[in-house]
């Protein structure tokens, strides 16, 4: 199994869940007894990491162009509106990979046999005035296959 190395929001939840470290619970995945649920469970760790990171990069950027020290003549609505499809897509991918830890743990009995409880995860909730305006195909959303 690949190891993602870089810290994810749900680190702490995942070592709680599995009363284990991040280093002893990739150790454990490699071996031979690893658990289906801490592989997906580890799997699913990486898909968010990387998630979070796109996240991340793109809140950066956005905070850099909107810099107060920046000349407001190099703004761009369009520039800004595609950062905020971005965000949204990546948002979207980062909760998904959240939903689908929350969901994955409290199903696996060596788990609950393991941790005495299901683990709950928690995320920030965003909330808007408005609801969110659908991201366009042209904004990277990602199209699906109809049969």
């Amino acid at each position: 199994m690949s190891v993602i190395r870089k810290p994810t929001s749900q680190d702490a939840a995942l070592e709680k869940a599995f009363s284990a470290s991040l280093a002893e619970l990739y150790e454990q995945a490699a071996g031979p007894q690893a658990s289906a649920a801490l592989q997906r469970a580890l799997e699913l760790r990486s898909f968010l990491a990387v998630a979070e990171e796109h996240v991340a990069h793109v809140r950066d950027r956005v905070h850099e162009a909107t810099a107060a020290d920046r000349d407001m003549g190099e703004l761009s609505a369009d520039e800004l509106r595609w950062d905020a499809a971005w965000l949204e897509a990546a948002l979207a991918g980062r909760d998904g990979y959240i939903a689908a830890l929350d969901d994955l743990l409290p199903t696996m009995p060596e788990l609950c046999q393991q941790a005495g409880r299901p683990a709950q995860f928690t995320q920030p909730k965003i909330t808007t005035a408005s609801p969110p305006a659908p991201a366009s195909t042209r904004a990277g959303a990602v199209r699906t296959r109809r049969p």
